[in-house]
């Protein structure tokens, strides 16, 4: 019976461990940045080779949540006149959200 206990035991602390040292890895951050006109956009995309991600554009201010660290193309959908557009090479660092801070549209 204490053999059984004990491995009980081990398995439940291996499973625990497991987990905790999986949340710790993939902790998700977020990708964000402002939009000028900030009427001209509706949508920010985030696309890496694995994930592609979303968020409406509110008063000319976005936020993707729940971003794995990677590198991330970012497209902003505009509106009529203004032209979608796009930014390379964002890297999301573990922890840590990326700013793009202001992006301008063209005509």
């Amino acid at each position: 019976m204490k053999n059984v206990k004990l491995k009980l035991a081990a398995l439940t602390f291996a499973t625990a461990s497991i987990f905790a040292f999986n949340s710790i890895n993939t902790q998700a951050v977020s990708i964000k940045g402002t939009v000028t006109p900030a009427d001209a956009a509706t949508r920010a995309w985030a696309l890496s080779s694995s994930d592609t991600l979303k968020a409406d554009i509110e008063k000319g201010a976005f936020e993707i949540p729940n971003v794995k660290p990677g590198i991330y193309q970012v497209i902003i959908e505009a509106k009529a006149p203004y032209k979608n557009t796009n930014k390379g090479g964002v890297t999301v660092a573990e922890g840590k959200a990326a700013d793009l801070g202001e992006i301008k549209l063209d005509k």
